[in-house]
């Protein structure tokens, strides 16, 4: 049986429905996300239309038809020194991980980010057990910038956050345009 190779492209509304449920899974059942309840479609449709507006990419991957996984930029903090710095966000269907579709959002992302003009691209990772976000990440370039000790309380237990970093085009070697 071949491989599909999925098709990264922009989240449309109509996607939201599946990145809705891909999300819920990953808040009920993991610790990659520190919300503790899984937020609504209009909350969801709100965050969607919020990183839109920042210019930013939200991507899903598209894999017979169905979105399989979604990826997207947002601003790190809102002080307008911190505009050339962006956190990514990246989610896959669970029966779908370890298929390269987490890898195919990540490069894209990077990619968009970095046409966009951002030279900083920050991971803050849920757990430090979270070995697949780490392992993704750190294959894409990203390097350890710091753990936070137990800083969040999810599933009866403490979890670290993991911070993961990379440069995006010329990152701190010249001023921006």
């Amino acid at each position: 049986m071949s491989k599909k190779t999925p098709l990264i492209r922009p989240c449309l509304p109509a996607d939201l429905v599946s990145v809705t449920a891909i999300y819920a899974h990953h808040v009920t059942h993991g610790s990659g996300s520190f919300e503790l309840e899984p937020p609504s479609l209009a909350d969801m449709k709100q965050r969607h239309s919020a990183v839109l507006q920042l210019g930013l990419p939200w991507l899903v991957a598209d894999l017979n038809d169905e979105v399989q996984g979604f990826a997207y930029a947002g601003q790190f903090r809102p002080r307008p020194a911190f505009g050339y710095l962006v956190e990514d966000s990246v989610y896959v269907q669970p029966e779908h991980t370890g298929q390269s579709l987490g890898t195919a959002l990540l490069e894209a992302l990077i990619r968009q980010c970095e046409q966009a003009g951002k030279r900083q691209m920050l991971a803050v990772i849920g757990d430090s057990a979270n070995a697949a976000s780490i392992a993704l990440h750190a294959g894409l370039g990203f390097r350890h910038a710091g753990l936070l000790k137990a800083s969040g309380w999810k599933h009866g237990r403490w979890l670290d956050t993991v911070l993961m970093q990379k440069a995006l085009g010329p990152g701190d070697s010249s001023d921006p345009v």
